[in-house]
């Protein structure tokens, strides 16, 4: 088995969305919302979801794109309603250890000209296992992020 330098990488996204703050927590609480816009890209097909969303639950998504069996495993690590949510996940593609990572998802009321709402600020650490070079993989990490944030924003 060939073993891989570990790549690093960080980003930070910020979204605000027409929605009490209440709103956005409960669409990552939810499993049934959640299930709505935290999903693989085009033609990706669930295999399997399963959400414990308690600080030591663990979040499950599995799904294959293609010929690519895809695998996300979460821990909550400090959840604080309509405030905060602390995970690590770590995501397997193609039967191989992609990536193992630390997010926080930050909430706070957001008051403009369009009335109030949420602003969403999302920061990911990422460690690359698997050869990914860790500037081109952060990237792409953080083009598939945004996605899903962008697919938060239509339930709004």
């Amino acid at each position: 088995m060939q073993c891989h330098a570990v790549t690093h990488g960080s980003f930070s996204i910020e979204r605000v969305y027409p929605a009490s703050p209440a709103r956005v927590f409960a669409a990552w609480a939810s499993t049934e919302m959640k299930a709505r816009w935290f999903i693989g890209p085009e033609k990706w097909v669930l295999i399997e979801r399963h959400l414990d969303f308690r600080v030591g639950g663990e979040e499950l998504l599995r799904g294959r794109y293609e010929q690519t069996e895809t695998l996300f495993e979460a821990r909550y690590y400090d959840i604080v309603p309509d405030q905060r949510i602390v995970f690590a996940y770590d995501m397997h593609a193609g039967g191989r250890h992609h990536s193992l990572s630390v997010a926080a998802v930050e909430i706070e009321p957001e008051v403009g000209p369009g009335g109030s709402g949420a602003r969403l600020l999302f920061t990911e650490q990422v460690m690359f296992l698997d050869g990914t070079v860790g500037i081109d993989g952060t990237a792409s990490r953080e083009r598939g992020t945004a996605d899903h944030l962008d697919r938060l924003a239509r339930l709004f």
